[in-house]
């Protein structure tokens, strides 16, 4: 017999949302367990259930909001370091790209964003931040499966040995990496292609094949392209776009 779950927990597996969202909507009365209105935090259900999300959930949901963002170099992705500013200050009214159509900004989706996702202050290029626990977890989550791609500018002499162990076989922290792909892009510039985000990643594999990185831009997440954007400004995640 398998042992039950909490349903919160189940639901964010599931991809319908996040823990966090997952208890609000069970507070709410807004989850349905085969049927069955569900609203006390901490229930345990069958993870072979069916779970179903009320049509006000949904359109909560559907309301957040998800921008795509051309980090500069000299602000940080999360919690800012000591004389530098997170990104989530460029999202602001002047800084919305006009090319990229959607809502115009409001104070309200300041609410709740936050960063899917890593780009080190030393580097530039796509960053996503979210109000939607769902994306979150598809770009963040340890069993996430959505590529990463960056153009790599690279000093130092790299070894074909030196570019398979960037392929696979390094370990950072005493772990081993999940497979990369990885090859020239010209004479002093790499592509980089990766599943996972390790903090400093890219920079610390190349210290391990005796390379140093001289600049760094994520160019890629999933489907989503950085594209035309403009360094510095933002745009809404389109209807059709999905990582």
């Amino acid at each position: 017999m398998t042992e039950p779950v909490r349903l919160s927990k189940l639901m964010s597996e599931r991809g319908l949302c996040s823990r966090r969202e997952a208890d609000e909507y069970i507070e709410k009365g807004l989850v349905f367990v085969d049927g069955q209105k569900i609203s006390v935090l901490g229930t345990r259900v069958d993870p072979g259930c069916e779970i179903k999300l009320a049509g006000a959930a949904r359109a909560s949901q559907e309301l957040r909001v998800t921008i795509l963002l051309n980090k500069p170099i000299g602000f940080v992705s999360g919690q800012p370091e000591p004389g530098y500013q997170p990104a989530v200050t460029l999202f602001r009214r002047e800084t919305q790209w006009p090319g990229g159509g959607g809502p115009a900004f409001q104070p309200s989706m300041l609410k709740g964003l936050a960063p899917a996702g890593r780009l080190d202050i030393d580097s530039t290029g796509l960053l996503v931040l979210t109000q939607d626990g769902r994306i979150a977890k598809q770009l963040i989550g340890d069993d996430s499966e959505v590529e990463k791609e960056y153009l790599v500018r690279v000093q130092g002499q790299l070894s074909e040995q030196g570019l398979k162990l960037l392929n696979h076989g390094l370990e950072l922290d005493g772990r081993k990496l999940r497979p990369a792909r990885v090859a020239w892009q010209n004479e002093d510039q790499l592509r980089f292609i990766l599943k996972e985000g390790r903090k400093r990643q890219i920079r610390r594999m190349c210290e391990l094949v005796g390379l140093k990185v001289v600049g760094l831009k994520r160019v890629r997440i999933g489907q989503v392209c950085l594209g035309d954007l403009p360094l510095g400004q933002w745009r809404h995640l389109k209807a059709g776009e999905r990582f």
